[in-house]
């Protein structure tokens, strides 16, 4: 059992790695950013994990993520359906997001649809998964709310989860509690590591 003196640790480690992504993240240029999105969309259409999947959850880049919307386009194109999460008080949701949805901006930045039509968890047949920063493991760290974490456990036994990054995001440890949920597939515009099959945190 880890205690409060450890919980307390390894949430200062995992606030300086945060910074230390954002940091990492924001000084590439933005055409950079997008030219290397294009990339990773294109090798996540790409795994095997992705050619049955009828329901895609994913989210709705802002600011200097990795931008989904390459993804997600890709994904239309194939008719595949797509959903993204909202904050429903504590607890996150996916809804629908149908090509030309009318988006609203939320509380934390990132935009959402403005009419929320609920998508079961168990509907999703792929999950693409952000992070500040990933390691070979499939660790995810992630900003630090649990509301992604505390969604995974609801999807159907097998969906897999992949997490999608740049280069530079890739670490060789990220720290993780009991919680944590590891990533089946990790994708950047340099590499598609699919972490050990005893890998304890998945």
């Amino acid at each position: 059992m880890t205690t409060g003196e450890g919980m307390a640790g390894l949430r200062e480690v995992k606030a300086a790695l945060r910074d230390r992504m954002r940091t990492v993240r924001s000084v590439i240029p933005e055409a950079e950013r997008a030219r290397r999105s294009e990339v990773v969309a294109r090798s996540l259409l790409a795994l095997p994990e992705a050619s049955d999947a009828r329901r895609v959850f994913t989210v709705l880049s802002f600011g200097s993520e990795l931008s989904t919307a390459p993804a997600i386009a890709a994904f239309r194109e194939r008719g595949v359906r797509v959903a993204v999460p909202v904050l429903d008080e504590d607890r996150m949701e996916a809804v629908d997001m149908p090509p030309g949805a009318a988006l609203v901006p939320t509380p934390y930045g990132a935009m959402e649809p403005a009419e929320r039509v609920r998508v079961p968890a168990e509907e999703i047949d792929l999950v693409v998964a952000p992070g500040l920063a990933f390691d070979r493991a499939g660790r995810r760290l992630g900003y630090g709310g649990g509301y992604f974490d505390a969604f995974l456990p609801r999807l159907r036994p097998g969906c897999p989860v992949v997490g999608v990054c740049f280069a530079e995001q890739l670490v060789d440890d990220v720290p993780a509690g009991p919680h944590d949920r590891a990533v089946d597939v990790v994708v950047t515009d340099r590499h598609v590591i699919r972490p050990p099959v005893e890998n304890p945190h998945l």
